[in-house]
């Protein structure tokens, strides 16, 4: 499984970056594709992922409601709309492929292939 995030850049508290994570073909059907993120000395953290146990997308409490995750099969790509961005949204961002359970779509010891990550600063 081969996964490569890019969209990253500079954005301006309140505005708009939209992240894609291009995978390989069959990614979809065959596992959970999540995005998670780390700051600066800080720890990878939950962001969103699309389940594959019940084509639902999850969604961490800091980026509810302001951030979307879609999909594009036939381009396999999955995409991370982030709105209403926050400074403490600053940070690397990583999207990986695994099959967690529900109960740990959020850890990211589930997930075992990871795509190289892209840099997101949200200025204040």
């Amino acid at each position: 499984v081969q996964l490569q995030a890019c969209g990253g850049g500079l954005v301006q508290a309140g505005g708009s970056l939209r992240l894609s994570c291009a995978v390989s073909e069959g990614t979809f059907s065959s596992y959970t594709v999540a995005w998670f993120r780390q700051a600066p000395g800080k720890g990878r953290e939950f962001v969103a992922a699309w389940s594959r146990n019940n084509n639902r997308p999850y969604y961490d409490d800091s980026v509810k409601g302001r951030f979307t995750i879609s999909r594009d099969r036939p381009k396999n790509t999955q995409t991370l709309q982030m709105n209403s961005a926050k400074p403490e949204d600053t940070a690397v961002y990583y999207c990986a492929a695994g099959r967690p359970v529900l109960s740990a779509i959020g850890d990211p010891r589930m997930y075992f292939s990871w795509g190289q990550g892209t840099l997101v600063t949200v200025s204040s």
